[in-house]
């Protein structure tokens, strides 16, 4: 019932100077809707404040985030270390508490991402990935995100907050990659075992064509 009760406020906000008499003969709402309605406007002339409302107005709640990026392919490999610590260092400045994290690698991307930069759109095909998990208060959020977008060794990056499943289970991609690289390594030996073997066959197969051609052979002289 929250839901509707918000959902009816912020269509209530857009009626702009008309006020809520013009809004209700709008959209009326029920009886019920209507009775918590009218105990919100009542608390709000008390200076009283809903949770929703308090959360937009700076709560002071930890929420987990997670900031991925790509490092742009033209830094240095030597240097990329720094731009790790430099978003490290933003994150922590602003009050944020870092809870774990994946350096940058440099790997292939699933597709072309075009930026400008020095005076022209350039293409990039590869690009160093990582990402930093934190938790930090709702209302400093705002100053790592300007933080981040100035970051100028920075192909692109993505923020989002974790649901709590999210935040029990993080990827580790590199490690995955990794592994499939493994995997893959393993089935081409396999391979090669098999294409050994095989030729094993194939060269006792003809030994034996070859003695019982020449028994044959001795047999007619």
């Amino acid at each position: 019932m929250c839901g509707t009760v918000l959902a009816l406020l912020s269509r209530g906000r857009q009626v702009g100077g008309a006020g809520w008499k013009s809004f209700f003969k709008t959209f009326p709402p029920s009886t019920q809707a209507r009775q918590k309605l009218t105990k919100f406007r009542k608390n709000m002339t008390e200076t009283k404040m809903p949770a929703a409302e308090a959360v937009e107005a700076g709560e002071r709640e930890l929420a987990s985030y997670e900031l991925a990026f790509h490092v742009l392919p033209t830094v240095a490999e030597g240097e990329v270390a720094n731009v790790f610590q430099k978003l490290q260092g933003i994150i922590t400045k602003h009050g944020g508490n870092i809870t774990t994290e994946e350096s940058p690698v440099r790997f292939d991307l699933a597709y072309e991402i075009i930026k400008y930069l020095e005076g022209r759109n350039r293409k990039f095909t590869s690009a160093y990935f990582g990402w930093i998990r934190f938790t930090i208060e709702a209302d400093k959020l705002h100053k790592v995100i300007e933080a981040v977008e100035g970051t100028k060794e920075l192909l692109r990056h993505l923020l989002i907050r974790l649901t709590k499943t999210e935040e029990a289970h993080p990827f580790f991609i590199h490690d995955v990659i990794e592994s499939l690289k493994q995997v893959q390594n393993i089935e081409i030996d396999d391979e090669e075992v098999v294409a050994d073997e095989e030729t094993d066959d194939v060269e006792a197969v003809a030994e034996v064509v070859d003695t019982e051609d020449g028994e044959e052979d001795a047999d007619k002289v």
